[in-house]
């Protein structure tokens, strides 16, 4: 099995020379004001205060904003026990539109306005960089289901019993039948299509650019009914050589990697995929925003060219295409995910001075922090059919 990933490298550091003392105390002094807004201390007794060990950090926060916030926890310059409380206040209290865009994120919003970050070599570079940089780190995270999505904590709060079922609620929004052929945009390690192949028997064929994760189903899964196929979901001559309609299509924690530039494309893809009255369960996480902007750091060092949609930006991706049949939120299960993610992290992760241990639990807490909030990041279940479904449709929930 591959070994996990490396720790990061963190470059551009800002120089270990000493801050003048009148600037450095009027950088603290305006972080030190804006986190008042949100009920934060610097260095207080509050488990979201956080505690900060190199000074230079008030100046890196302003002059690489999200960025320099991210790396310097990476680095070791502040902790915080709490961190998951620390985002969701500052989410609340909007501090992100207080304190300045630094020019690096200034660039990256405009570049992902002008340029397809997300097109087929751009897809290439999340692949390389995330998901096949080796699953022994992912194994201990996510658990022996590799589940790497919301789960559904309805009636339950373990995480293995959430992630069924989340599976077996998107299965009974497809209204799975034993007869039915199947389509997986983004198998991931095959949860989706392991469950849906043993509980309701249908023929699935799943869809991955990851090298490592085709790998992984197909030594795990080569006594089911499914199809792993390495193939971008532009290109069904792979996947669909024969141009039969599928009956129903699923993506799950995919469409992130999609970006708004190719929602068009990817919805007219799944479009021409699904057989009349078909049924498509899209399941995302989306923003408020009308144009959401890119999260640097979460750019740098976990989702290279990851991008959120808003709800305009599915809405014209299906316009004219889809019946919208049914859109259920479930954002804040997402919190509870992460924080599950965070146990696992913690159990197999004994030293907390590692950048790469570091690195994941602020990733697992800066998002979960921004669920938690409720406002701005959510969780989307979308169901669409193709012309409409006899009747009404009842969403399970």
């Amino acid at each position: 099995m591959p070994q996990t990933q490396t720790s990061p490298t963190v470059t551009d550091r800002p120089p270990a020379s000493p801050q003048s003392a009148p600037r450095a105390n009027r950088y603290r002094r305006k972080i030190e004001e804006y986190a008042a807004l949100a009920g934060i201390t610097i260095n207080g007794d509050a488990p979201w205060d956080p505690q900060v060990h190199d000074e230079r950090l008030y100046q890196r926060i302003f002059s690489r904003g999200k960025l320099g916030l991210g790396e310097a926890y990476m680095e070791g310059w502040w902790d915080c026990d709490r961190l998951d409380e620390l985002f969701c206040r500052v989410t609340k209290a909007d501090l992100a539109r207080v304190v300045r865009r630094d020019w690096r994120t200034l660039l990256l919003h405009l570049s992902s306005r002008l340029f397809n970050r997300q097109n087929i070599r751009g897809a290439r570079e999340v692949i390389d960089v995330h998901y096949n940089s080796g699953n022994d780190h992912f194994e201990k995270m996510l658990g022996p289901a590799l589940a790497y999505s919301c789960a559904y904590f309805k009636d339950t709060d373990d995480l293995d019993q959430a992630q069924e079922a989340k599976l077996d609620l998107i299965c009974r929004k497809l209204q799975l039948q034993p007869t039915d052929r199947v389509l997986d945009i983004g198998f991931g390690w095959g949860t989706f299509t392991r469950y849906a192949a043993r509980k309701y028997g249908c023929q699935i064929v799943g869809v991955s650019p990851s090298e490592e994760q085709l790998k992984f189903c197909q030594a795990r899964d080569g006594d089911l009914p499914i199809q792993y196929v390495l193939s971008d979901y532009r290109e069904p001559h792979k996947y669909n050589p024969e141009n039969k309609p599928f009956d129903k299509i699923v993506s799950i924690g995919m469409f992130e990697h999609v970006g708004y530039k190719n929602y068009r494309d990817y919805f007219q893809t799944a479009f021409d995929q699904l057989k009349p009255g078909g049924l498509f369960v899209l399941h995302t996480f989306g923003e408020n925003a009308d144009e959401p902007d890119p999260d640097p750091w979460g750019h740098k060092y976990i989702y290279p060219n990851g991008m959120a949609p808003s709800i305009k930006q599915i809405g014209i991706g299906v316009a004219d295409l889809f019946v919208m049949e049914d859109w259920q939120n479930m954002g804040y299960y997402y919190y509870m995910t992460y924080m599950k993610w965070l146990e696992n992290l913690d159990a197999h992760n004994p030293d907390t001075r590692d950048p790469f241990y570091r690195m994941w639990r602020y990733f697992l807490m800066y998002f979960g922090g921004n669920f938690k909030s409720r406002q701005n990041v959510q969780l989307w279940q979308i169901v669409l059919s193709k012309g409409g479904v006899d009747g009404v449709y009842h969403a399970p929930r």
